[in-house]
């Protein structure tokens, strides 16, 4: 078994969804940084097409949904490299429509992916971190896991449900010395809007049309002029990990910051006027 350290890397991420987009970029940043990269993903041949051979990069087969397969993928990980430092949950798609418009198939096919294939992958490298007592899981959520909006509202209940288990694993884990960040990635340059990333609800209905159907026109004017720059966000996810103290959010990108503080507005300013019947409901003293 090889050890990480004596293989003189700096530490080992293990990546879902590393094929192509964001985590091929994110797997490129890491191994020129000197790590070892578990590039995790449906298709290896495509892995090794994109990110080449090396002593450093471990390619295995993952679809998420499987957790008989999340281990066994853990597992030559560990066999590889000794342990797992970082965990990035990336593979995921997203749904186009309005909450009525979304066929049922496509609802449950997205929370298998982006929901439960997270949780397949983090409950089998746990085990890991913890006996290391240390290590950090990344889950990348969106601007939609911060801020749901017309046409991506179910997308956006998937990516509310990975910040909702990330701050509860940051809480949790924070004691054993392991780090969890959720990452919020705004619009950025790569193919989510394609139909390879991007399921777009066959039905559709007029009554919508001024909100999820504008929404839809949007998304096709977006695709591929989205102004976040990738190879960046790449670069963002080595600084955050070489991070003493990382946060528990991560945004990325100034629309998502924009979005983030209208959000807080809205919610301050509806809960003022909202206070008094929201403390009315105690017991009296």
């Amino acid at each position: 078994m090889a050890n990480a350290q004596q293989g003189g890397f700096k530490r080992v991420w293990f990546i879902t969804g590393a094929s192509r987009g964001i985590g091929a970029l994110m797997a490129e940043a890491a191994l020129a940084d000197g790590n070892a990269v578990v590039a995790a993903g449906r298709n290896v041949s495509a892995i090794v097409e994109r990110l080449g051979t090396s002593a450093m990069l471990l390619p295995v087969a993952l679809d998420v949904t499987d957790e008989a397969q999340a281990k066994a993928a853990v597992q030559s990980a560990i066999d590889t490299f000794g342990r797992i430092d970082v965990l990035v949950n990336n593979a995921g798609f997203g749904l186009l429509g309005a909450v009525e418009e979304a066929a049922d198939k496509d609802v449950r096919r997205m929370y298998d992916t982006n929901v439960f294939g997270l949780l397949n992958v983090t409950r089998a490298v746990l085990p890991t971190m913890r006996a290391h007592r240390s290590g950090h899981v990344i889950n990348i959520s969106s601007v939609g896991g911060y801020r749901a909006g017309p046409g991506f509202g179910v997308y956006s209940s998937t990516k509310f449900a990975v910040e909702g288990l990330t701050e509860a694993l940051h809480a949790e884990l924070k004691p054993l010395g392991i780090h969890a960040t959720v990452v919020e990635p705004g619009y950025f340059r790569t193919d989510f809007l394609d139909a390879s990333s991007l399921v777009v609800s066959p039905n559709v209905i007029d009554d919508y049309d001024a909100t999820s159907g504008a929404v839809r026109r949007r998304a096709v004017q977006m695709n591929h002029n989205q102004p976040g720059d990738p190879t960046k966000l790449a670069a963002a996810l080595v600084t955050l990990v070489d991070a003493s103290n990382p946060p528990l959010r991560l945004p990325l990108g100034t629309d998502t910051l924009a979005a983030i503080a209208a959000k807080n507005a809205y919610v301050t300013e509806e809960t003022e006027t909202w206070r008094v019947l929201s403390a009315s409901t105690d017991f009296a003293v």
